[in-house]
């Protein structure tokens, strides 16, 4: 059975052109400091295509559908220290190329792979250094015309068409991102009652304790790792947008927002919730925790098939300006409704970023959140986030595509903001895939209404 990502390569092969050929190299190791690497990420579209996760590889892909692996050769002396290595013969087999050969021989066998080809197709910066390599294959192509080689006239971002592909996740796909959202919704379950428990026991609570819970139901449950830097933020902390989890200590009567998700197969969740660290939200929070789950619920009835991805932002613009207004944040006096808060963008103290992004293999994951077929279309709009008139279409929401639904509110002290509402950061975050009819959230194995919250921590 051919696999699913000599299926990938084949679609791309498709759209490579008559005389096209690609060139997709994985990620470099990273030094972290003296005789110590970070741990070892691929590249995202090397791996799209390969399923190969070892470094220093490059898959060299034609329009005829003919691939090419350069991997590291077999070495038993090094296997010893960094661990086994697939090598180029196995590789054929195993990956399903047509070829593979050490990459130690690329600088003499790409550029034969390169002659009589019209079109040279790779990611332009993405990979340091890789523009200048690509130049030197090409200039050893141009040294044998005089022996009737011919050099590729043109160039094209393989990006633009490695993004559309991923935009539109396959079965495949979306059955390891459901996995990865039920490992990480574990996770927030268990921080939640972590932190609830440490508080009832009088112990002294830190954040690097929740984190330190995400962590070990991440690789409990299989998972690579992290997606991305855990946000573990209590108090006043759950202001700062990108905080990390740090010492901070979580006190009872705190909110304690999280915003965290596991690598699964090298695909990310990403899920937030926010929660009361003793089990109970005070009358404020509660109040600003409801605006902010009423907005979510605006947006995820906005992401369905034939919808735009703004529209999601702007459903929960909408139930936010009118909550601010409701509760005092904004002064009614000043703005007389939901909608000249919108027209002034004052909710912009309180909210200032958008309500999702799309997921995938990256957290924020590649694909143009523009319509690509209607950029000559006249489709002027003012911007929900920055106030700019837009003339770019917004990306058609379609069956397979996901993304995260993330509204928040953020109130930091300022004058004419109630007291009550002070240092309290709220966000609610699930991932969606996009269907005819609506969306699956595939990350609500962890609660978010608050009093199932409430329950699930007083378990």
């Amino acid at each position: 059975m051919t696999s699913v990502y000599a299926q990938r390569r084949a679609r791309l092969a498709a759209q490579l052109g008559e005389g096209g050929i690609a060139i997709i190299p994985t990620a470099p190791e990273r030094g972290r400091n003296r005789d110590n690497s970070y741990l070892y990420r691929h590249d995202s579209y090397f791996y799209y295509l390969t399923g190969f996760s070892e470094p220093n590889a490059c898959l060299v892909l034609k329009a005829d559908g003919s691939s090419t692996l350069f991997c590291q050769p077999k070495d038993l002396e090094r296997e010893i220290w960094d661990g086994y290595r697939l090598g180029p013969e196995a590789a054929v087999s195993t990956l399903g190329m047509d070829a593979a050969f050490s990459v130690d021989d690329i600088d003499t066998r790409l550029p034969r792979l390169l002659e009589n080809q019209d079109k040279v197709w790779w990611p332009f910066a993405t990979h340091e250094g890789l523009a200048a390599r690509v130049e030197g294959w090409l200039q050893k192509v141009r040294a044998r015309t005089r022996a009737g080689a011919l050099c590729p006239a043109a160039q094209g971002d393989v990006c633009t068409l490695l993004d559309e592909m991923r935009l539109i996740k396959d079965a495949h796909e979306l059955a390891i991102m459901r996995r990865a959202g039920q490992i990480s919704a574990r996770a927030h379950i268990r921080a939640m009652q972590r932190a609830a428990r440490m508080l009832r026991a009088g112990e002294d609570c830190r954040e690097y304790h929740l984190d330190a819970e995400l962590l070990h139901e991440f690789r409990q449950g299989g998972a690579e790792g992290v997606a991305y830097d855990s946000i573990v933020a209590a108090g006043p902390n759950a202001c700062v947008l990108h905080y990390r989890a740090d010492k901070a200590p979580v006190r009872s009567g705190d909110l304690v927002l999280i915003d965290a998700g596991c690598e699964l197969e090298g695909y990310a969740s990403d899920i937030t919730r926010t929660f009361p660290a003793n089990g109970t939200f005070t009358g404020p929070q509660r109040a600003l925790y409801e605006l902010v789950l009423d907005s979510q619920k605006a947006a995820i009835a906005a992401t369905r098939a034939g919808n735009r991805f703004n529209d999601p932002h702007d459903a929960t613009v909408a139930v936010l300006a009118q909550g601010m207004l409701d509760l005092g944040l904004l002064d009614k006096s000043k703005y007389g409704n939901a909608q000249d808060v919108i027209a002034q963008r004052a909710y912009f103290q309180f909210y200032m970023h958008r309500t999702g992004h799309w997921l995938g293999m990256d957290v924020h994951d590649c694909g143009s959140y523009v319509e690509m077929s209607e950029v000559d279309a006249a489709s002027t709009r003012t911007d929900a986030l920055s106030g700019e008139a837009i003339t770019r279409p917004s990306r058609i929401l379609r069956p397979g595509m996901v993304t995260t639904i993330e509204p928040g509110i953020y109130v930091r002290p300022a004058p004419g903001v109630p007291e009550q509402f002070h240092h309290i950061g709220i966000r609610i975050e699930d991932d969606a895939v996009v269907t005819e009819t609506g969306c699956e959230l595939i990350t609500r194995d962890v609660p978010v209404e608050a009093d199932a919250i409430e329950a699930l921590m007083r378990d």
